[in-house]
This record gives C-alpha cells, sequence and structure tokens, in this order.
C-alpha cells in the first residue's frame, strides 16, 4: 500500500512540468537574441550598406530632431519616429511632406527639400528602420503597375478607399481640418508605402489585410484610371457629383435667367 502510494504523481505536478519547460525555452530564446547580431547591425544590412545608418543620423539630427527628438523618441511637435520603418521615411520625406514647413491638420504634398535626392532619403531611412525596425521600401517588383490586374484592383480599391479618396483618387475632405490627398501625383511607390504605413488619418493595410499582389491590383487601377478618359467632356476635377450638380444649376439658373430677359425685352419691342 505505501509503494502504491509512494508511486503516485502529485496532481499539480503535470503543470510544474509545463512551467518548466516554458521557462526552459524563454531563457533560450533570451539567450539567443543576447548573442545574435543587434537589431541595428540588421536593419542597416537590410537596408543598404552599413554606413548608411550612420549618415542617416547625421541627417536626422541636422533636419528632423527639433520635432521628433534627438533620438526619435518624439516631442510635443511631432511624433515618435521608433518603429515607423525606412518606407514611411520615403514616402514622407520623398513626397516633401517632411520636414513640415508649417504646422497644421496634416502635412501638404510639396517639393522635397533641396537637401534631399534618393541617397538622402536611403540613408535616412536606414537610421530610422534601426531604431526598432517597420515596413522597409518595397521593391520595384512590388509596385510594378504593370503586373497587377486592374479590375481586381478596381474591386479591391471601390471597398476599401472610395470612401476617402473617391471613385478614381481625387481626394476628398475629412473632418477636423483633414483631407484625402489626391493620388495623381503619387507614384506607384507611394501607394504602396502609404497602405503600409497608413500616413495622416490614413488606416495601415498590412499584408493580412490586404496582400502584396493585392496592392499591386490596386496600383494598377489606379494608374489605369489616370489614362482614361472623361465621358461627356470635362471631368470637372473628376470628384463627382458635387461639382456636376453645381455646374448644372449655375449653368442651367444662367440660362433660364438670360431667357427670361430676352422673353422681357422681346414683348416691350412688340408694344
Amino acid at each position: 500500500m505505501n509503494r502504491i502510494t509512494a508511486g503516485r504523481r502529485h496532481p499539480l505536478a503535470r503543470y510544474a512540468v509545463l512551467l518548466l519547460a516554458l521557462g526552459l525555452i524563454g531563457g533560450v530564446y533570451t539567450v539567443a537574441l543576447a548573442v545574435s547580431p543587434s537589431r541595428q547591425a540588421d536593419a542597416a544590412i537590410a537596408s543598404g550598406r552599413a554606413d548608411d545608418v550612420a549618415e542617416g543620423k547625421k541627417l536626422f539630427e541636422q533636419s528632423c530632431s527639433s520635432c521628433h527628438g534627438l533620438n526619435a523618441e518624439g516631442t510635443a511637435q511631432g511624433p515618435t519616429l521608433i518603429g515607423v520603418g525606412a518606407a514611411s521615411v520615403d514616402f514622407q520625406v520623398g513626397s516633401g511632406r517632411m520636414p513640415l514647413a508649417n504646422p497644421s491638420a496634416q502635412a501638404p504634398r510639396k517639393p522635397p527639400a533641396p537637401w534631399v535626392n534618393e541617397d538622402t532619403v536611403r540613408q535616412l531611412g536606414a537610421y530610422i528602420q534601426s531604431l526598432g525596425g517597420g515596413p522597409t521600401v518595397p521593391t520595384a517588383e512590388q509596385v510594378d503597375a504593370s503586373k497587377g490586374d486592374k479590375s481586381k484592383g478596381g474591386e479591391l480599391f471601390r471597398a476599401n478607399c472610395i470612401q476617402c479618396h473617391n471613385f478614381v483618387g481625387s481626394g476628398g475632405a475629412l473632418t477636423q481640418g483633414k483631407y484625402a490627398p489626391p493620388l495623381h501625383e503619387a507614384t506607384d511607390r507611394q501607394i504602396y508605402e502609404a497602405m503600409i504605413t497608413g500616413p495622416q488619418a490614413m488606416p495601415v493595410f498590412n499584408d493580412s489585410m490586404i496582400t502584396p499582389e493585392q496592392k499591386r491590383d490596386m496600383i494598377a487601377y489606379i494608374v489605369g484610371v489616370r489614362e482614361e478618359p472623361n465621358p461627356g467632356g470635362a471631368g470637372l476635377g473628376r470628384i463627382g457629383p458635387v461639382t456636376e450638380g453645381l455646374v448644372a444649376w449655375v449653368v442651367g439658373l444662367s440660362l433660364l435667367s438670360l431667357a427670361a430677359i430676352w422673353i422681357t425685352a422681346k414683348r416691350r419691342q412688340a408694344k
């Protein structure tokens, strides 16, 4: 009887073994991270040459730190840039939105700063990427509109984007002084980067929501719709029924007024 009792396991023994196994796995994982190359080095290699990070840090301190902090931790004038990734830098700086000239509800698209070129954007992106990872700049194949399906892209665009950007990407007004910008001047890469970084009031469409192939389809639709003719004549900014209705009202009312004046003048002449 004593032998049988001694051979029985305590009811909590299985949980103790499970906790011990989890603790061992966590310890091994922590050690592996400690001995692996640093995140900064990994990000530098992924973004380009290793010295890009050092050059990018200099650019950041000269042009960005006054708003975003010396370590990109963020200030009252600008948000933190830790974790935003090189794609966000490429979009914001490449489109001229950053550095911001005047604080406002939204950063407008404008010509890039004089110091901005392909090399400086890459270096600045490498430095920001090294601070905490984030979305990387897409490859040329990922944004190649010629490899996308415009019909599928149109379905996705109408399901996810027209509420703000209009059917043909002409943009539109939002609340609190913000707006969805027109997409006519955006490059293929900038469209992709906007989807994965979510600038301004735009939500982030990660790869689990819209796959890279679907993003390319949407780019194909946006690029293709720019080349489509305007049925009926003038496009009126392609904003939609608001401008069309306004023009119809103004032109129609003017024609009715002129007709009334002409009829009145005729009647007076007849008398």
